[in-house]
């Protein structure tokens, strides 16, 4: 049996993904380096910074030209946007160069933190999703703000697990779970955590939350071997996916036998001193 098996594909606004994990493609050491981890995370959609990327230009020079775009369903993202006006231009650019109205929205905050700003990200989603784009939403964990995208009609709610590029993971899983309960029930809306996984085992923590997918790029790209790294992410999410559909056991404060007491030679007797 295969794991495709055990599972059903993400789903966003009717784009169908086979792999619950999305990859950036920044900050890799080489173009080369860049696809072939790619390849080993089993991503099927990856992430273009339109700011910050060269669309045309000499093969060599040219990030597009090493992403097998049969295989592969771009995202171009606004990053680097810091107003809504900018991530709405940028959104516009994104439909002209690359000829998808798919478009992962951030609107930041500061060049120190980069959290999302709240207001201009919710203006700028509003505008886009009326201009017909599909908008996967870069976000905080607020349950609030969260819900208010998803009336909008975004696509998808991408709560940051935490800061970009920080590595630390999820740091409120409790937000997270109001989120799925809140906003995915009632508006069907796929939740994606974006941002702040450093290692499989985030990636896997994520996903038993009951999260739809998890999106990153500095886990893998600045790992001692991203290689590597990008295959552990890949197993990480396949991991935390399947535990959660799974259903874990509940948590007991003492043990509970997992071999019967009763009948077996030598077993403890049934009654306790003082009973």
């Amino acid at each position: 049996m295969n794991i495709e098996s055990l599972d059903t594909p993400l789903v966003v606004k009717g784009i169908t993904f086979k792999s619950r994990l999305i990859v950036g493609t920044g900050k890799y050491a080489t173009f080369e380096q860049m696809r072939d981890c790619l390849d080993a995370s089993g991503c099927d959609c990856v992430t273009v910074a339109v700011r910050r990327v060269k669309l045309d230009g000499a093969r060599h020079e040219n990030l597009l030209s090493f992403i097998d775009e049969k295989r592969y369903k771009i995202l171009p993202n606004t990053a680097g946007c810091f107003s809504a006006e900018d991530a709405i231009r940028t959104a516009y650019l994104s439909r002209e160069a690359l000829g998808t109205t798919l478009v992962k929205l951030e609107v930041l905050s500061d060049p120190k933190t980069l959290l999302p700003e709240p207001r201009g990200t919710l203006v700028a989603a509003e505008r886009l999703v009326k201009e017909g784009f599909t908008v996967m939403v870069y976000t905080s964990d607020d349950p609030i703000q969260a819900r208010h995208l998803a009336e909008i009609g975004v696509a998808s709610v991408m709560p940051a697990g935490s800061p970009i590029g920080s590595g630390q993971g999820v740091l409120n899983s409790n937000n997270i779970r109001i989120i799925l309960e809140t906003v995915r029930e009632p508006f069907k809306v796929p939740i994606i955590v974006d941002a702040g996984v450093g290692t499989a085992s985030d990636v896997a923590l994520a996903m038993e939350l009951g999260v739809d997918g998890v999106l990153l790029n500095s886990g893998i790209a600045l790992a001692k071997d991203p290689l590597r790294m990008a295959h552990a992410m890949k197993l990480g999410v396949q991991a935390g996916r399947l535990a959660y559909l799974a259903g874990r056991i509940p948590k007991r404060m003492y043990a509970n036998a997992s071999s019967p007491m009763e009948g077996v030679i030598g077993a403890a007797p049934k009654g306790i001193p003082g009973e």
